[in-house]
């Protein structure tokens, strides 16, 4: 089967210690890993405010993984994140050729800098 590139995002709870946030984040890496996938690059984006309350819960902790992997892995991936009760909202989506350019760039610091900062580097 062909491998893919996806994109996965999910919101846990911000209840969580620092400690069971690192441990939530370890397990789904290691759902992907154990399933052959490759991890390209992942971002904690932190604790940042919910658009509109979850759960009754106004902000939550961020957290996105790009990988490749093939199509039959995102169905056992989400099933992870339907069972554990630390996730409150996940969403994962296959990149396009320009998605996967726009990651690329932004990863090597190309994108979100003003242009006098990029022309500096």
């Amino acid at each position: 089967m062909e491998l893919r590139n996806y994109e996965t995002v999910f919101i846990l709870t911000p209840v969580l210690s620092e400690q069971q946030t690192k441990d939530t984040v370890e397990k789904f890496k290691k759902i992907l890993t154990d399933n052959n996938a490759e991890i390209v690059n992942e971002d904690a984006w932190g604790i940042r405010k919910l658009a509109y309350p979850i759960q009754n819960k106004q902000t939550g902790y961020y957290y996105i993984i790009e990988f490749k992997a093939e199509g039959t892995l995102i169905a056992k991936l989400e099933l992870e994140y339907k069972r554990d009760e630390k996730v409150i909202r996940f969403l994962t989506t296959v990149l396009d050729k320009h998605s996967i350019a726009y990651n690329e760039r932004k990863q090597k610091g190309l994108i979100g800098k003003k242009p006098a900062e990029a022309k500096a580097e």
